[in-house]
């Protein structure tokens, strides 16, 4: 099996899994304990808890504080909620932003998705001209999920400033990839995505910024986000954390690498999104008349994507690849590989040989 679907999640690291264990231990071991018990064993988990967090910290922006959540839908739904005034967003942003519309206009405030460019990125004089004093929070994600498109988080935070706005950053695609920018005001990140488990995340909040919580209950997570943590979850999450930011640069070397022999290996499919305001570990392609269907029956030991794992599990057509100008036609036409740490240039040839192969007994 050749894994080439890091954008819809990625290998859980050695380190993580073994950080895991010892707080899946019962019942005669002690990593079972409840981290919000105050005796013994409680105080051992919630200690594993907090390392696990200045682990996760270590790869925002300085200052601020980390929520703990099940995931950055969850966090982003949280700072959409439990925010005020109007939402500004994209139409390329994930579908836990952009579903949040109903909720948002169900607290009366307005929810806008602005158009984006060719590349994939925000278009900055859309976003310009629909901000006024009543937008609370504009809503942008770092590294699109589908073509790596990455946004220029600097200018959107200008223009939020000058209207009194607060960011929301979907940084999913980029924790652990690249240094976060420090202007968001919030911030969402995934385990799963920086080689951790599933199941959980966290959000960053900017001191001094209150939201309003979706969940209630015990008031763990500083009165945010009630319920119990779990040791074995936030210890994986820490270890992926720490493991990422000391191979930070290693990774994207051998990202980029990759890119350059896929991209050669590729070099007749046409490229959907820019090719340099991009991560380089998402290689969206398409080819005129292609049957992606058909394409992954016939390859099915690689795991590739046709568009996000959410859309595709839902038989939708990429509203990414719409958003950015391409008809149905086209978009059906189109599929995501991604790649990073532990994949070998070995893959790369095997699955470009195989996928072109493929392709050219399509007629395409």
């Amino acid at each position: 099996m050749i894994y080439l679907d890091y954008q819809a999640t990625t290998p859980l690291a050695p380190e993580a899994r073994d950080a895991m264990l010892r707080w899946l231990d019962g019942p005669d071991g002690i990593g079972f304990g409840n981290p919000h018990s105050a005796h013994a064993m409680g105080r051992q988990a919630a200690a594993a808890v907090e390392l696990a967090r200045d682990r996760a910290a270590a790869l925002f922006p300085a200052g601020g504080k980390v929520i703990f959540t099940s995931g950055a839908t969850e966090a982003l739904n949280t700072v959409l909620r439990g925010s005020k005034g109007d939402v500004l967003t994209f139409g390329a942003e994930h579908a836990a932003v952009l579903d949040c519309s109903c909720a948002v206009e169900a607290q009366n405030r307005k929810f806008t998705a602005l158009p984006v460019e060719p590349d994939g990125r925000a278009d900055l004089a859309a976003l310009r001209g629909a901000a006024t004093k009543n937008t609370g929070i504009i809503a942008a994600m770092l590294v699109n999920n589908e073509i790596g498109a990455i946004n220029p988080m600097v200018d959107i935070a200008a223009i939020a400033r000058e209207n009194d706005a607060l960011v929301l950053c979907d940084a999913v695609q980029a924790f652990g990839r690249v240094t976060i920018p420090g202007m968001a005001d919030f911030i969402a990140v995934s385990a799963h995505k920086i080689h951790g488990p599933k199941g959980i995340g966290a959000l960053w909040i900017r001191d001094g910024l209150e939201l309003d919580p979706l969940l209630y209950g015990g008031g763990q997570e500083g009165d945010l986000r009630s319920g119990t943590l779990s040791p074995a979850l936030c210890a994986g999450f820490g270890a992926a954390a720490k493991l990422a930011s000391e191979r930070m640069q290693q990774d994207a070397d051998h990202v980029e690498a990759l890119w350059t022999l896929a991209r050669r290996l590729f070099a007749d499919w046409t490229l959907n999104g820019g090719e340099d305001a991009r991560w380089h570990g998402n290689l969206n392609l398409r080819r005129e008349g292609l049957d992606v269907a058909r394409l992954m029956s016939e390859c099915r030991d690689i795991c590739f994507s046709a568009g996000s794992a959410c859309a595709s599990g839902l038989g939708r057509t990429s509203h990414v690849l719409k958003a950015i100008g391409l008809d149905s036609a086209a978009a059906k036409g189109s599929l995501r590989l991604g790649f990073g740490r532990y994949t070998t240039p070995d893959q790369i040839e095997d699955a470009a040989e195989r996928l072109n192969t493929a392709a050219a007994a399509q007629g395409v």
